[in-house]
């Protein structure tokens, strides 16, 4: 289907092409006429430069005219096979998204079957197969390291696979429906709503949960505010909630940066981040052997 905003532009852009066709059609039609019989003499159009050169009015080569209308009849069976005229789709139906289909489809009838063997073994057992963690490998340098990196080790944004930190869980099952579906993390921010020294308190006070040196009087006054705002998500002991992807603020591991000014960075402004779903241009059986190799990364014995 063209995309077009509605019908009349697919009507114009068919008149448009019809008549620039019969256009050219009548120009080689009339170039076509007016050959002078033999022995007639040369006409010329009266114009003449240096007194000798003169332009003469001769019909166009026979040779050039067969080679354009061979031109014009190819474009006319290339407008009634394919796509052209407007919104109409052509005899043959071709589309970009159906060819794009039709090789999909036929990548996935010959190598699916190299993938779908290992849908239905263990996923631990899977991060330990060397096969697989090879192919594994290769699906994770095309999906995955431009945000992850080529290491997995991420960046600041982008968590580090190869830890046994993880904000929605690591269990094979819950890293295959990170990789299904997605995910969409996000803190609100603070600074509207806590004053600026509020801020530097419970900063403070998280800063302490790793046996970071703090000020004791701020972490003592943060640990209220921590315990009114920040709990909910967090959880009294900080320890995070996977179920919505709260982070664990006590192993001193931080994805935005764990320094005082990072901290009250995130306090303040809030953060917010997203993995796309991968369903949509990953199959199940690939899905799975990918959960397996970045279940693997963190889980080197695979995961006993």
């Amino acid at each position: 289907m063209a995309d077009f905003f509605n019908s009349f532009w697919g009507v114009a852009v068919a008149t448009v092409t019809i008549a620039s066709i019969a256009g050219l059609i009548c120009f080689a039609i009339v170039q076509s006429r007016g050959r002078r019989p033999p022995g007639a003499g040369t006409e010329t159009m009266g114009h003449t430069w240096d007194g000798d050169l003169e332009e003469y009015n001769n019909p166009l080569p026979r040779w050039w005219l067969n080679l354009y209308y061979l031109s014009l009849a190819f474009g006319i069976g290339y407008l009634l096979l394919y796509p052209g005229l407007g919104a109409y789709q052509g005899y043959k139906h071709w589309s970009q998204n159906g060819q794009y289909e039709e090789e999909v489809k036929k990548a996935r009838d010959t190598y699916g079957p190299l993938y779908d063997r290992f849908l239905h073994q263990d996923m631990k057992a899977l991060a330990k197969d060397p096969e697989a963690h090879k192919i594994g490998a290769r699906l994770f340098a095309t999906y995955c390291t431009v945000c992850h990196g080529s290491d997995a080790r991420g960046a600041r944004g982008f968590p580090n696979l190869t830890d046994h930190d993880w904000l929605y869980g690591g269990e094979p099952e819950q890293i295959k429906e990170s990789i299904t579906n997605g995910r969409q993390g996000g803190m609100p921010p603070w600074g509207e709503v806590l004053k600026k020294e509020e801020i530097a308190e419970a900063a403070q006070y998280v800063l302490s949960f790793s046996g970071r040196q703090t000020d004791a009087g701020m972490a003592s006054r943060g640990k209220e505010i921590f315990a009114k705002n920040c709990a909910v998500c967090h959880g009294q002991d900080a320890k995070g909630n996977p179920q919505i992807g709260a982070p664990n603020l006590t192993d001193d591991i931080w994805l935005y940066g764990g320094s005082k000014e990072r901290i009250i960075e995130s306090i303040t402004f809030g953060r917010s981040g997203q993995m796309p779903a991968h369903k949509n241009f990953l199959d199940e059986a690939k899905i799975y052997l990918l959960a397996a190799y970045i279940y693997g990364l963190s889980n080197a014995d695979g995961g006993k």
